[in-house]
């Protein structure tokens, strides 16, 4: 089992939609957005239990974030942001939670109704919509400009549609056609006027990002109630990628050191330095500066330094680190995203 308890967070308010279930009593997936502030925990555990069939929601905390919200003892988890995870080893189901950090959407199913679907062989990935992640796409102008233009209707505030011109910037960064505006560099627009959009898209410059939803995305959303966030975006469209550093410790260990510092954004980080030239640390393509994310495919959030050399250190001769390097890390921040 597995408690969710980030320490640090956002205190932003939790979203949730019931939804009804049929006449023959087979419910319907329920989702949850899960927002958590630096003294709370998402009060749940993830079970997996022997003779029952996927990953079962237990210990539902009394008064808890999760209990609040609607999750109920038995639930069975079906998608973690987007991901269908029911066909997935439960300790990779539990690192997608802890990886997606202090905001989380879950779908989830009733007990029985899960049971009575597997019972008849339905493809429960069928039950839930394909795509219901909002992209952050980073445009750089060209000589034609950003490759959209911006409408909305008269006298609203925050209400923006995006045209996209084919192959322009924009296309190429990722922006779905016909999809709607929720931040510009890190900022929601809805409280932007026309007028205050289109300055602030001349103050940007030659590059800007946006947190865009498709249509289909958006209407998920607005329909459940539930708020548009850079925390649950598809980022595989941005040019700036996280790592994975695979080593295996040589004679002379890994070679690198760890150095916590101070991250852009004002928080504290860990850092990796004095990469040896020839080691392994090199070898898996660590550089100078990176900064580290997650060891073994945990999180290091929260952690302080001691505690995250010991968990580098708590396989042998192995381990995995998630990096990003530090113009990667202070895009991330510039644009409010947090960890990638």
């Amino acid at each position: 089992k597995f408690e969710f308890n980030p320490k640090d967070g956002i205190d932003n308010p939790a979203l949730s939609l019931t939804e009804d279930t049929d006449a023959e009593g087979v419910g319907e997936p329920r989702f949850y957005l899960l927002s958590k502030g630096s003294t709370e925990t998402f009060g749940f555990c993830l079970h997996e239990e022997l003779g029952c069939q996927g990953h079962i929601i237990r210990q539902v905390k009394f008064g808890g974030l999760a209990q609040r919200r609607g999750l109920q003892d038995g639930d069975r988890l079906l998608q973690v942001n987007g991901l269908f995870v029911d066909h997935m080893d439960h300790h990779r189901v539990v690192q997608k939670i802890k990886a997606s950090g202090n905001q989380v959407l879950l779908a989830v199913l009733d007990s029985n109704s899960y049971e009575a679907h597997k019972a008849l062989g339905t493809d429960l990935s069928q039950m839930l919509p394909a795509d219901i992640r909002p992209r952050l796409c980073h445009i750089t102008r060209d000589k034609s400009g950003f490759g959209f233009s911006v409408s909305g209707p008269e006298g609203m505030k925050g209400t923006f549609q995006l045209s996209v011109q084919q192959d322009g910037p924009a296309e190429r960064a990722g922006v779905p056609p016909g999809s709607w505006l929720v931040e510009l560099n890190g900022a929601s627009v809805q409280s932007y006027s026309y007028a205050q959009l289109t300055r602030k898209l001349k103050q940007s410059g030659s590059k800007v990002t946006l947190l865009v939803a498709s249509s289909a995305v958006e209407e998920f959303y607005r329909l459940r109630g539930l708020r548009v966030t850079a925390a649950l975006a598809d980022t595989s469209w941005l040019p700036f990628k996280v790592r994975e550093l695979r080593m295996v410790k040589g004679p002379a260990g890994y070679g690198f050191l760890l150095k916590e510092d101070d991250c852009s954004s004002g928080a504290t980080g860990q850092f990796l330095w004095d990469v040896d030239a020839g080691l392994p640390a090199e070898q898996a393509g660590m550089k100078e500066g990176d900064r580290l994310l997650a060891v073994n495919g945990e999180s290091i959030e929260g952690l302080d330094h001691q505690q995250t050399v010991l968990r580098i250190r708590a396989r042998d001769d192995q381990v995995t680190l998630l990096v990003i390097d530090p113009a990667g890390d202070e895009f991330y921040q510039s644009v409010g995203f947090g960890d990638p």
